[in-house]
């Protein structure tokens, strides 16, 4: 696999991507009971940004390097709060020099009785995942293929908890691929949260792809997306979440984020929203 995420850690996709991923993990930890996350796609864990591949890159720049000292309004900086502070705990002097991935974030967000299994695929990101997780009784990183990892650990012994889905998208089909093995995880685990990250680069396809999941019968799903206006040039230009058994609070909660996040990221730009509940296209 030829993927490296240090090229694009931090970028707007990112950005909105762990910040909802917060907001749902915010809405568990409301009740007493234990829950675990698993994280089937999980990457190294934490980008130095000032890395060769990072700074080629430079996605980061126009992501959290935008949002990160932003003056949001009240209610979009109350919502960000755990996000924007898990980030902070690895820049302590303020400075932005490293950047968290989901692994990182959620164990920023774990009480103590909580679990997080992480996957990682690649030789040399998994190495590097289990190093930056390494003596956290909480977490377990396993070398193994996401999607495989996706039907061996649900539905997990708490019974609460999300799984994030977050591949590549490398290979064919590979945005097919992830609708049907949702469809087959939520069959699975039918009360289990599910987040799905996809990128937004041909609205056609996405907008073909969302009508066919339609038929796969979700619980409470929820569509979340934040993209450019542009041409289908092949190029990303949005971000978009599939949220399976998505938490009350949040189609209210990205109301509020996605245009707060869209004014930061994009200052001088349009922007184009959508938060709805699947079926809805």
């Amino acid at each position: 696999m030829n993927y490296r995420h240090a090229f694009h850690a931090g970028n707007f996709a990112d950005v909105v991507k762990h910040a909802l991923l917060a907001r749902v993990v915010m809405h568990l930890r409301k009740k007493d009971t234990p829950f675990r996350v698993i994280d089937t796609h999980a990457g190294a864990g934490l980008t130095d940004l000032a890395s060769e591949e990072a700074t080629r890159g430079g996605e980061w720049q126009d992501g959290i390097g935008r949002v990160w000292r932003y003056p949001f309004a009240p209610d979009a900086a109350a919502l960000l709060a755990p996000y924007l502070s898990a980030i902070s705990s690895f820049n302590p002097d303020g400075v932005l020099r490293a950047y968290p991935g989901s692994p990182l974030l959620i164990r920023q967000w774990l009480r103590d009785r909580d679990r997080l299994i992480v996957c990682e695929y690649e030789p040399g990101a998994a190495r590097l995942l289990s190093r930056n997780v390494h003596g956290d009784a909480r977490i377990k990183a396993i070398e193994i293929d996401g999607w495989t990892a996706l039907n061996a650990y649900i539905p997990p012994k708490e019974k609460r908890g999300l799984v994030l889905i977050d591949p590549p998208y490398e290979k064919p089909n590979e945005l097919q691929h992830a609708a049907e093995a949702l469809g087959a995880a939520h069959r699975k685990w039918p009360t289990g949260t599910m987040l799905l990250w996809y990128p937004i680069k041909e609205p056609r396809e996405i907008a073909r792809w969302s009508r066919g999941l339609a038929a796969l019968a979700f619980s409470k799903a929820l569509q979340i997306e934040l993209s450019r206006p542009g041409g289908a040039d092949g190029k990303l230009r949005g971000t978009g979440m599939i949220v399976v058994n998505a938490p009350w609070t949040l189609k209210e909660e990205a109301q509020i984020l996605l245009p707060a996040l869209a004014k930061a990221l994009w200052p001088s730009e349009n922007s184009e929203i959508r938060v709805a509940t699947l079926p809805d296209r």
